[in-house]
């Protein structure tokens, strides 16, 4: 296996929830149990999902984000100038066989001043730190993620007339949590971010465009925040960024190969590596990965975190020698392309189908990558 992150065998981070812990936060989230009694439960489901995850031969170990009811949301909401609203809109996430799953996500609204007032995932990080033996790695969302869903529209303009000013104040705000991580030792982190897959997708191009935005020029943009919310990390820490066309109870939203943004994605965002999806014809072809430069590393999310069955090795290896026509074979790396719960609810598929396809992952990266 690669020594430093991103590994050959990978993973984008959210685990399945134990039952235990989703009934401890039912009880916290009605009032029934306080928050030390919720967290001694999330600890000690830390515990075991780490010690799966090193069992099973990942060499990055995350929390399974089961401290978090969404990816992004339990984050963003912990910056001061943030409000989140409950059922504003539907969004229509669609199964491979043709039916929707109906949900209404939490949408965010910037009401005053963003701010860091106080470390996000500190002591999270340092819980998990103290409990690996590995790399620990922490997730957290892009920040094109209090962007783009709502646009101007979602953002005051009482307090931000001018949008650069929101925008120097968000990545201000990312660039205390991230130095703060590092001081805790973090050396391993992942933003996450659907947008950018999102402006792959033909109809949400149209509609982005519907609304008064032009999707290459937020490409642009997007790639230009996470720059400046990394810009001051340390020189040994890895980032990665994770690309998500929607993953919600093996739903999915967007669709369309990566061709509209991979030039500027792959080229202008300085970032150490980029977890893309790649686990059907929803995710077109290989082709993009021609404009991957010397340097960074591209993690196939060739696996799929959605479906239950086991993906055979001739097929992942197969689909690996594909990529390696594009894309220098030591600068990939293999995946699921998402995590197995982006948010609390989960995948359809069982606790034993997790760790059956993460092993085959690990098994299949050290066949191909002879690990190294």
């Amino acid at each position: 296996m690669a020594k430093i992150p991103p590994f050959r065998a990978d993973h984008v981070g959210s685990f399945l929830r134990p039952r235990r812990l989703a009934e401890a936060r039912e009880k916290f989230f009605a009032g029934k149990m306080p928050a030390d009694a919720l967290r001694a439960v999330e600890d000690e489901c830390i515990r075991e999902v780490v010690g799966k995850q090193e069992q099973v031969g990942l060499k990055g170990i995350t929390d399974g984000e089961f401290r978090r009811t969404y990816f992004h949301v339990d984050f963003l909401e912990k910056l001061d100038g943030v409000d989140v609203h409950y059922g504003e809109f539907v969004a229509r996430f669609r199964k491979d066989d043709g039916t929707e799953v109906g949900f209404k996500p939490p949408t965010m609204h910037v009401n005053a001043p963003i701010r860091h007032a106080r470390s996000i995932q500190g002591a999270d990080c340092d819980f998990l730190k103290a409990n690996v033996t590995r790399t620990p790695k922490v997730c957290i969302p892009s920040p094109s993620m209090l962007h783009f869903r709502g646009g101007r529209k979602a953002i005051s303009e009482a307090v931000y007339p001018d949008m650069e000013k929101f925008y120097d104040d968000l990545t201000a705000a990312y660039r205390a949590e991230i130095a703060d991580l590092a001081k805790r030792g973090l050396r391993y982190l992942q933003l996450d971010d659907t947008n950018l897959a999102y402006l792959c997708d033909p109809a949400i191009r149209q509609s982005t465009r519907d609304r008064g935005d032009d999707p290459d020029t937020l490409t642009h943009l997007y790639c230009r925040l996470i720059n400046d919310a990394i810009r001051d990390r340390p020189k040994d820490m890895t980032v990665t960024v994770h690309l998500c066309r929607g993953n919600f109870k093996s739903a999915w939203v967007a669709q369309g190969g990566y061709e509209p943004v991979a030039d500027i994605l792959l080229n202008e965002m300085k970032i150490d590596g980029f977890f893309l999806e790649y686990d059907d014809e929803r995710s077109g072809d290989f082709a993009p990965l021609r404009f991957l430069p010397k340097g960074k590393q591209v993690v196939l999310g060739i696996m799929s975190s959605k479906h239950s069955e086991v993906e055979s090795k001739d097929e992942l290896k197969q689909r690996i020698a594909e990529a390696a026509a594009y894309a220098p074979l030591d600068q990939l790396a293999l995946s699921h392309q998402c995590g197995f719960s982006s948010t609390a609810h989960g995948n359809d598929i069982s606790d034993d189908d997790q760790w059956r396809k993460l092993a085959r992952c690990v098994e299949v990266a050290n066949e191909v990558w002879g690990g190294k």
